[in-house]
């Protein structure tokens, strides 16, 4: 999992600083010499897939440990969200949908313990919180350390996505009581290995785009297909704590779409749509 930390950490260290309005790129491309129509060829060159889906949050001025924890207090706000709800209605409803198969998945994961134990082994090490926690610091303190914003801002948020993750999930176990799988305890619900994993990955989808996400979502699925052949959770205990470290991951990482409300609103003889704007994260009272 440290590789995949180390990974991210340098695409977005090499991530651009600046950026440039959309009406410039397109001036810009459109005529790369003055007075000089573009040429075929450069008209039918492709774009940048990693531009393309690559919508980076604004690095925030100050990324220190002022700005960390002040940025988190902030966070919490914004957890009731029309976004939220809806990630967390579809991990429910999906929970739900799975739960009379919980049994059977098990039982089949068990009885293939021995061919598959290898394989998932390092799963309960990758997915445990303080080997998450661990990785998530290395990446801020590297991009503190080297003066490089976008690697501490993304370490930043992956700490903040930890522990939004860790208050989600324990008091969720604490008020279910679910017994696990095999009879350890009763805090099986929800699977906190697949929330920090989920978290990890959301957060890196929402700096770096889903193309580069994708090994991220890969670990997370296999740090979670790791708690049912471990007999450490069931299929629907999986299935909530993705969403869960969904909703995490997608809590503390802003863009600029993200700081836009609609909201109704009465005036004299009727009502209104009031459209507002919040301080974007760069703004924030930081270090």
């Amino acid at each position: 999992m440290f590789a995949v930390f180390v990974l991210v950490s340098t695409l977005a260290a090499r991530a651009p600083v600046i950026a440039v309005p959309a009406d410039a790129q397109i001036q810009e491309s459109a005529s790369p010499v003055a007075g000089q129509a573009p040429s075929a060829a450069e008209l039918a060159q492709p774009a940048d897939p990693s531009k393309q889906d690559s919508k980076e949050p604004p690095t925030p001025e100050h990324t220190g440990i002022r700005a960390l924890f002040g940025n988190l207090l902030e966070d919490f706000k914004h957890i009731p969200s029309t976004q939220n709800l809806l990630i967390t209605t579809a991990g429910g409803a999906s929970a739900l949908a799975v739960h009379p198969a919980d049994r059977s998945v098990n039982r089949s994961m068990v009885d293939h313990y021995a061919g598959w134990n290898t394989f998932f082994a390092p799963g309960k090490y990758i997915g445990d919180t303080p080997e998450q926690v661990a990785g998530s610091i290395a990446t801020y303190a590297y991009g503190r350390i080297f003066d490089q914003p976008k690697v501490s801002h993304f370490g930043m948020d992956l700490v903040q996505a930890q522990i939004m993750t860790e208050v989600f999930v324990e008091p969720l176990k604490l008020a279910t009581q679910r017994l696990r799988p095999n009879g350890s305890n009763h805090l099986s619900f929800p699977s906190g290995h697949s929330a920090v994993t989920f978290a990890t990955a959301t957060v890196i989808e929402r700096h770096l785009g889903w193309r580069r996400a994708l090994l991220g979502y890969a670990v997370a699925t296999y740090v979670a297909t790791s708690r049912l052949h471990d007999d450490q959770h069931w299929l629907s205990d999986v299935v909530f704590g993705a969403a869960v470290g969904t909703v995490a991951g997608r809590t503390v990482v802003h863009h600029a779409a993200d700081y836009w409300a609609i909201d109704p609103v009465k005036v004299p003889g009727g009502a209104a749509i009031l459209v507002t704007r919040t301080t974007p994260p760069d703004r924030r009272t930081a270090q």
